[in-house]
């Protein structure tokens, strides 16, 4: 199992203009978000969890990347990249990490 939190970038406000989420076998996402909803300035910057389940590890990391691939959220800037560049990394694929993985890794 995987799971990922969608969040917005520096606590930017703005209105979702467009949003489609992943779906299918193995996949869910959890919010409360839809087309036409605005960020207040009062907010939680998770917008949405996504939870995939595969038979071992590299299959849910596939799934993952498939459903990131599938995230469509127009208006507001998010994470979705340094998403990706966490699923990329070699030593995260192998489940080699630890808190201190994105300063080591991702030089953060």
């Amino acid at each position: 199992m995987q799971k990922i939190h969608l969040k917005t970038l520096d606590h930017l406000l703005g209105e979702i203009k467009e949003l489609n989420l992943p779906g299918g076998n193995g996949v869910r996402v959890d919010t409360s978000v839809y087309t036409g909803y605005n960020i207040p300035p009062a907010y939680d910057s998770m917008i949405a969890k996504i939870i995939v389940h595969g038979k071992d590890r590299e299959e849910a990391i596939a799934k993952m990347k498939r459903a990131l691939d599938e995230c469509v959220i127009d208006g507001i800037d998010t994470n979705i990249d340094f998403l990706y560049m966490i699923l990329e990394n070699e030593r995260f694929a192998k489940g080699d990490f630890d808190t201190s993985f994105i300063k080591k890794e991702l030089d953060m």
